[in-house]
């Protein structure tokens, strides 16, 4: 019986095989680049708003503070856009009859909203909580950039999944301390700028982070009385130390000296009570 397909028929299915997987990989690498991408997460992209808002003129120039404007970013959920009557505080005084604010007087006139375009905006199904990353050492730039250099509003971060996953993992490479959450300008401790923390004992009903004291000056170079008594190390207390302990005043703070965020990081995390990724199993920690 004579062959129906010619010997060479059999490179060309082993070709076209290798072809087709190529194709799919070639697929499969695209669509995942893609996804990351900036026209999927709007990463960079500066959207039209009714007020071209400037962060780095208020922030930067002005020295107004988040809170001023993000008035429950410490208590809830939700940061909170202002209202026009934040901007008429100062606008009724300044800039009365410029025309790039034109909508926020008729916004205050006729009592209807600006409506904002929401620059870092998360899929219904994720639940974000400021306060408690607010509360538990987490920066605003961390997470929205150098918001006191952005002319105009942008998403300096993903904000996907994989970008939350990768800071939860080890949240001791972004914790700060609390003092420092709205300082745009925070750098992590070094052996030029090393940072000094101490720890008392958590009291209930308050944020654990509150325990927690840090500055930037050596404590020891203010005087003796901000000197570091390691007192639990040193067995019975005597001189000094046991004057303070028998009347009954409060225990000199004991200082600790940091050199870099690892350390830093580490010490917060124990301190701030930061649930470690085994403790965040439930996916209602962040779906809803």
């Amino acid at each position: 019986m004579a062959q129906i397909f010619d010997r060479s028929s059999n490179a060309l299915a082993r070709a076209s095989l290798v072809l087709t997987g190529l194709i799919v990989i070639a697929l499969g690498v695209t669509l995942d680049q893609l996804q990351r991408s900036p026209w999927v997460t709007r990463q960079g992209q500066r959207p039209d708003q009714p007020v071209p808002f400037s962060h780095k003129h208020h922030v930067q120039g002005l020295g107004l503070q988040c809170q001023y404007c993000h008035v429950t970013v410490e208590r809830s959920s939700y940061a909170g856009i202002p209202p026009t009557k934040t901007c008429m505080n100062c606008h009724a005084q300044i800039w009365t009859n410029a025309q790039l604010l034109q909508p926020v007087r008729d916004s205050w006139a006729t009592g209807q909203s600006l409506v904002w375009t929401k620059v870092h905006d998360l899929p219904d199904y994720v639940y974000f909580n400021h306060s408690i990353h607010v509360n538990k050492g987490i920066g605003c730039a961390s997470c929205h950039g150098r918001v006191d250099q952005m002319p105009l509003m942008y998403a300096q971060n993903t904000l996907q999944m994989e970008w939350c996953l990768n800071c939860h993992r080890n949240p001791a490479k972004n914790l700060r301390p609390t003092s420092q959450i709205y300082n745009m300008a925070w750098e992590a401790p070094a052996e030029s700028r090393p940072v000094w923390c101490t720890a008392a004992d958590a009291q209930s009903g308050a944020p654990t982070a509150e325990s927690v004291n840090c500055v930037t000056k050596d404590p020891a170079g203010a005087g003796p009385e901000m000197a570091s008594l390691d007192l639990p190390a040193r067995g019975a207390a005597r001189g000094l130390a046991g004057d303070v302990a028998a009347a009954g005043l409060p225990a000199i703070p004991v200082y600790r000296k940091f050199t870099s965020q690892e350390e830093l990081g580490l010490f917060l995390v124990k301190h701030y009570k930061i649930r470690t990724p085994r403790e965040l199993s439930s996916c209602e920690v962040c779906h809803r």
